[in-house]
């Protein structure tokens, strides 16, 4: 059995979720987003880091996804996203964990099965393989879709962090 942590990027809502795969088995941990509250951007990247290492502490992952960051028209909104993201590298990373990437149309068309879904089918799909879950958020259900993901292509390419430690 692996435990597996999900995260889906965000400056404003982080979402995360844990699931324990074993095999073609999914079982849902928990889930929930982390919020940075508007402002200055050095207070909102260390309250998601602190909230995000509070999670990793309490759910011991053996492992850790992230979605990759998507290019939209607005330069300045992609960068502050991949800030974020950063964070949501950097703390799994701390502790070691091994850690894959994924685009979100693969994520999307390994849940749902095609690469466009929206939010509503990501969320219905989840449920569906994790029964009886409570989702958090929409957030919260990208990151149980991202960590879900990673259960099935754990065997992928991953970057690990020799001799990291929180």
């Amino acid at each position: 059995m692996v435990r597996v942590l999900g995260i889906d990027p965000g400056l404003r809502n982080l979402g995360w979720g844990v699931i324990d795969a074993e095999g073609g088995r999914l079982r849902h941990v928990a889930n929930g987003t982390c919020h940075s509250t508007p402002g200055d951007l050095a207070p909102r990247l260390l309250s998601l880091y602190r909230q995000l290492w509070e999670v990793v502490e309490r759910y011991t992952p053996g492992t850790a996804a992230v979605e990759q960051t998507f290019v939209n028209k607005d330069a300045v909104a992609t960068l502050k996203l991949g800030q974020a993201r950063a964070i949501a590298l950097l703390v799994p990373a701390q502790f070691g964990l091994e850690i894959g990437e994924y685009a979100p149309n693969k994520v999307k068309k390994t849940v749902v099965g095609v690469g466009h879904a929206h939010k509503q089918q990501i969320d219905h799909m989840v449920r569906m393989q994790l029964p009886g879950v409570t989702i958090h958020s929409p957030d919260a259900a990208d990151a149980l879709a991202i960590a879900i993901c990673h259960a099935h292509y754990s065997r992928a390419p991953q970057l690990r962090v020799a001799g990291a430690r929180p």
